[in-house]
């Protein structure tokens, strides 16, 4: 149950630029809150806070932590639930070694990242950390389903003052490259359980039987799915379009979500780095293994283990030269795409891509045409079909587009991003089973050493919530509504099964369409070319995927849109937007103190919790306060008031000034409250008085070094005198 003493709203501390700017911009919500009697506290779910939680024994009292994620766990399972969820880093192995290290530094007694673990303490340290990497927040947190759309202002926003879009032409050799068969979607086989059932899943070679996963239990009505990669089929698919990519003449590039999927993709991406040095590990893999080298950790941590061996590293230069040029992170730093797992995220790097015309950037700081090699083709359809759709009709015009809204299928660890703890890398050739207790054989595959298998699974419950859902939106929108189901892959034919018998009973089945990904993304792009709008109803990864695709087509960004999970409890959780650019907004504002986080998202997601406050607990100063909210987002967007790029410009503490102002200026003027409105005439008149002053200060704080003590665990006192540096602000705000 939740705790008695849960404060009205929880807003959550993350990682990186968000949490920077939740510095400057808590304290502003916490004062206007106050005024209507609303409580916001915070609750600690950042990469460093897990760690401290994590492995308290040998840690000071003071240094000691809750669970903070799983204190959330609970209450979203309750209808008191109302969270303010901030995107935090969904953590790679470099990302929590780093993290660790630096705690150590900072004088946590905790162990170390075991790489391979040789003792029982090792083993239990691993474990531990292995809870912590890949997106284990999101998880924990998602009980409902998905909401995400662009906010009217912001779409509003966006079609008057179009964003730049690269031209695409129709003869680019940009493509996409997936495995034409032996990949997941291939592979896959679904079931949905007639009643509740224990299994386990098991190994069975010619050596006898091993005990993969024991334990597992599904309710009535459980999608469970099982697959597997074939690792001879995505080495050769590999090596093949390494040679093609270098026949076209494009940039080799590799889009992967080794933080979601945190036990496959970096397997896959370790595929894809010893591919690409195939040439260095046949010559030197030996030694290269003495050196410690995990290719499934990038070719960063690799190059850092062998830079003292010149033999090696000659190789690797030799081999590079030989090579395609490589699709770049940093080119001015020389940072590859095949440096950190966690470095390229498909569903950011493929809709930047498409939205400058195909190109990619390359070695030499100039774009080009690319080979976007995306292995499994469960999704890779989506991609592939929406650049044809430009390539055949020219760039998305984002002042008359349409918008796509998506209902997400994502409650209850839905689908493949539940499926880290029933992911193995296969030891040795045999077969996969997964037997129910009563002997019954659900799935089996034939595998071979170093195939990738996994399962996953759906339940009822969240199922029937989501169709229920896209039935509510559609009837109040009226859009389009297209559920992007395949009939012909495993899973989503099981799905079909159940959405279909629902939309009929509820007499709206034809008010929905179903189609697969790629003919549900050109008629999406179709649609909203022509300035019309369309639902898109998908599981969780599309989810995942389109709320970054058609926002960054339509609004240049995926951060500014408003996302809203329906916890099936009945509470409410409001997330942000994507923090995918956050490590490098810090990093300017270490070297130059000046932070380009647009706080947008925020702000979004905070209008739609006070007005959920006030329909759960009926208080309506919190609905003046969220009314309130939205003419001050509104005129964030109208007077251009979001943060620039550029160093000596206004950042993203200006921005929460004119949102304080704004808030302040709307609560005054408004006529639903006259206790707010006295309360808040003095403040909103105090900050106009105090533009001058309030502005210069904050643009004398920008220009040098900023010092926050830390990067995944920064020091509070430091990070607020960097992020709060006006002193006529801060004394109105208080």
């Amino acid at each position: 149950m939740a705790e008695s003493n849960t404060p009205d709203i929880i807003y959550t501390k993350v990682d990186e630029a968000p949490e920077l700017a939740s510095a400057s911009l808590l304290p502003i919500i916490r004062s206007f809150a106050a005024a209507a009697g609303v409580s916001v506290g915070t609750k600690d779910i950042s990469l460093a806070g897990r760690i401290i939680a994590a492995f308290p024994e040998k840690l000071t009292e003071a240094q000691r932590q809750t669970d903070d994620l799983a204190v959330l766990g609970e209450l979203v399972k309750t209808p008191e639930a109302n969270v303010i969820k901030l995107p935090n880093i969904s953590a790679s192995v470099p990302q929590l070694v780093a993290a660790v290290r630096e705690l150590q530094a900072q004088g946590y007694d905790i162990p170390d990242y075991p790489e391979t673990p040789s003792t029982d303490a090792e083993t239990e340290a691993r474990a531990r950390y292995d809870a912590i990497k890949g997106s284990a927040v999101n998880p924990v947190l998602r009980e409902g389903n998905s909401d995400r759309r662009a906010a009217v202002a912001v779409k509003n926003y966006a079609m008057a003052n179009p964003h730049r879009m690269g031209d695409w032409v129709s003869d680019s050799k940009t493509r996409v490259a997936a495995m034409s068969g032996g990949d997941f979607f291939s592979n896959e086989t679904s079931a949905t359980l007639g009643a509740a059932a224990k299994a386990r899943i098991v190994l069975e070679t010619a050596e006898g039987e091993t005990v993969l996963k024991d334990g597992l239990s599904y309710p009535a009505g459980t999608v469970v799915d099982a697959t597997f990669m074939s690792a001879k089929a995505l080495d050769a698919f590999l090596a093949d379009e390494i040679v093609k990519t270098k026949a076209e003449g494009t940039l080799f590039s590799l889009h992967m979500k080794a933080t979601m999927m945190k036990v496959s993709d970096p397997i896959i991406f370790g595929h894809a780095v010893r591919a690409w040095l195939a040439p260095v590990f046949d010559q030197y893999g030996e030694r290269m293994a003495e050196l410690g080298v995990n290719p499934n950790s990038g070719m960063g941590d690799l190059l850092e283990r062998v830079k003292d061996e010149p033999e090696i590293m000659a190789a690797i230069e030799a081999c590079r030269a030989a090579r395609p040029p490589m699709y770049m992170v940093n080119s001015d730093k020389g940072i590859t795409n095949l440096h950190v797992p966690s470095d390229v995220i498909i569903d950011a790097s493929m809709p930047a891509l498409i939205r400058d015309g195909g190109k990619g950037w390359g070695p030499d700081n100039k774009q080009h045409d690319t080979n976007c090699v995306i292995p499994d083709n469960s999704y890779a359809p989506v991609y592939d079909e929406a650049i044809k759709f430009f390539k055949a009709n020219g760039k998305l015009n984002p002042a008359t587009a349409g918008t796509v809204q998506n209902l997400g299928l994502m409650a209850q660890k839905a689908e493949e991003y539940g499926s880290h703890p029933t992911t193995f890398e296969i030891p040795a050739d045999g077969t996969v089973k997964m037997v129910l207790e009563d002997g019954t054989v659900l799935h089996s595959h034939k595998v071979e050493q170093g195939d990738i298998w996994r399962s996953a699974s759906a339940r009822k419950a969240p199922i029937e919530d989501w169709v229920n859902l896209a039935i509510e939106r559609q009837k109040a929108t009226g859009f389009r509504a297209i559920f992007w189901l395949d009939a012909n892959r495993g899973h989503d034919a099981e799905l079909i099964k159940m959405v279909k018998p629902i939309l009929e009973a509820k007499g709206v089945a034809d008010k929905f369409e179903i189609m697969a990904p790629a003919a549900a993304t050109k008629a999406s792009l179709e649609t909203i070319t022509k300035g019309e709008n369309t639902i898109a109803i998908t599981g969780n990864v599309l989810r995942d995927y389109l709320t970054d695709l058609f926002p960054i087509l339509e609004l240049a960004t995926s951060a500014k849109m408003l996302s809203i999970v329906k916890l099936m409890q009945g509470g409410g959780l409001f997330e942000t937007g994507a923090g995918g650019s956050a490590p490098k907004h810090v990093q300017q504002l270490v070297e130059e103190n000046h932070l380009r986080w647009d706080s947008l998202g925020e702000f979004c997601a905070l209008g739609e919790s006070f007005t959920f406050l006030a329909d759960a607990k009926g208080n309506e100063k919190a609905r003046v306060l969220g009314k309130a909210v939205d003419a001050a987002t509104q005129g964030i967007l109208d007077h251009d008031r979001s943060p620039s790029r550029k160093v000596g410009e206004p950042d993203n503490r200006d921005s929460h000034y004119w949102f304080a102002r704004y808030w302040a200026e709307a609560l005054a003027a408004q006529s639903d409250d006259a206790d707010l409105a006295a309360h808040f005439a003095p403040i909103a008149k105090a900050l106009a008085d105090g533009e001058a002053a309030i502005t210069g200060e904050l643009a004398a704080a920008q220009g040098k070094p900023a010092d926050l003590g830390g990067y995944y665990h920064t020091d509070a006192d430091k990070t607020a005198a960097v992020m709060r540096p006006s002193a006529t602000l801060n004394a109105i705000i208080g």
